[in-house]
């Protein structure tokens, strides 16, 4: 990767422009996505959650490994069939509007998932214009939590899903409607769960309320969708999901299993650690006796610490070549607050790192930065440059 960042510095300078850059591995993230595919058991089917980065080259690296992808507008849609155009992929999420449930049943989308009952009669008009069924995922918002992360999705007042109280009267209509196929059930939950053992008793509970569906609304379970909610470890604390221990332990349930098609919905654990945002130092400062290192870039092109609220990892990478008529400022051992070049406080990346030595010119990388980075960010805010995108 250094290599790659040296070679986007030098690219910069000809462009007399400090250095900004994603770097993205794509070797890894196909080698991981592969590992993890491999390690599931035949029930299972996994699909890549565009949402977490719908980069063109992260989407061509992982279309050969991964069973399909997930995806929740019509923007995703074409950027996923730009990579495979034969890609299995499930449409999910609140808010589809009339065009994008077209476009996505013309598309030949393999699953919606159903939000509402304004969702499922949107759903089935658009099939009956078009002269297709469209096959569907009933998403429910149970009545109490099924797993806990950093972002609670059901068990709680949200928008998404069905009100577990609501569902025998969407049940009814979806079962009822004339251009509508019912497969099973959407259980989406929680975001970035970092334990694996709780992700199997979600599995559990999601079998089990399958059963219970079945059984008391006559609803088909050939296919239950887990969604993802993966976690990865920001921190360095060395607390990230287990996923052979994940494996084996569906594995584990393949009895359970029988007769159902598990989905699994990643994202953020596929290419988080792949992923890296770099930035060059553009200046150097002191305030109220704290020190400030001002970076091309912030918050918003790299939200995710903002999202988080927390100091993101970083390293520096020193550039000893400084080409401009200016004297090189530096900080030597001390901590040092990394903030971008927007104009709000909150703009600030880590905010006391000791660092042994940063320079005006040198660059800082983050890692793990391949997930809702970018795709998250307010980027147009200010209209500075986007970063460039660059592959190992």
């Amino acid at each position: 990767m250094a290599e790659r960042i040296h070679s986007g510095i030098a690219a910069a300078r000809e462009r007399a422009e400090p250095f900004c850059a994603y770097v993205h591995d794509t070797a890894a993230i196909a080698d991981h996505a592969r590992r993890l595919r491999a390690a599931l058991p035949d029930a299972c089917t996994l699909l890549y959650a565009v949402k977490a980065n719908s980069r063109p080259e992260v989407l061509s690296a992982l279309a050969p490994v991964v069973d399909g992808f997930e995806i929740s507008s019509g923007g995703e849609l074409r950027k996923a069939r730009a990579a495979d155009g034969d890609a299995r992929v499930v449409f999910n999420g609140p808010g589809k509007s009339w065009a994008a449930v077209e476009e996505g049943l013309r598309a030949g989308v393999d699953l919606f998932n159903v939000e509402s009952l304004t969702d499922l009669a949107r759903l089935d008009a658009v099939a009956g214009r078009t002269g297709t069924r469209a096959r569907v995922l009933l998403r429910v918002n149970t009545r109490r939590p099924l797993v806990t992360g950093t972002h609670q999705m059901v068990g709680e007042a949200t928008q998404f899903g069905i009100d577990e109280d609501q569902l025998p009267q969407v049940a009814a209509a979806a079962l009822a409607a004339p251009h509508i196929d019912v497969e099973g059930l959407h259980l989406h939950s929680v975001s970035n769960n970092p334990d694996a053992a709780s992700h199997l008793a979600f599995v559990d509970r999601c079998l089990a309320l399958a059963a219970e569906l079945r059984a008391r609304h006559g609803l088909p379970t050939r296919v239950l969708d887990i969604g993802g909610g993966f976690g990865v470890d920001y921190s360095g604390d060395g607390r990230h999901f287990d996923w052979d221990a994940f494996a084996r332990g569906l594995h584990d349930r393949s009895a359970a299993l029988t007769g159902i098609e598990l989905v699994i919905e990643p994202g953020r654990s596929l290419v988080a650690e792949h992923g890296f945002y770099c930035a060059e130092v553009l200046d150097v400062k002191h305030n109220h006796g704290r020190a400030f290192a001002v970076l091309r870039g912030g918050i918003h092109q790299f939200r995710l610490p903002k999202v988080l609220g927390a100091d993101h990892p970083f390293t520096v990478v020193g550039v000893d070549s400084w080409p401009w008529p200016v004297d090189r400022t530096e900080l030597r051992d001390t901590p040092v607050a990394l903030c971008g070049e927007l104009g709000t406080p909150a703009d600030v990346l880590t905010r006391a790192t000791r660092v042994g030595r940063l320079r005006t010119g040198d660059i800082v990388v983050f890692p793990m930065a391949g997930a809702y980075g970018w795709e998250i960010s307010h980027r147009d805010f200010l209209s500075h440059p986007h970063p460039d995108f660059l592959t190992t």
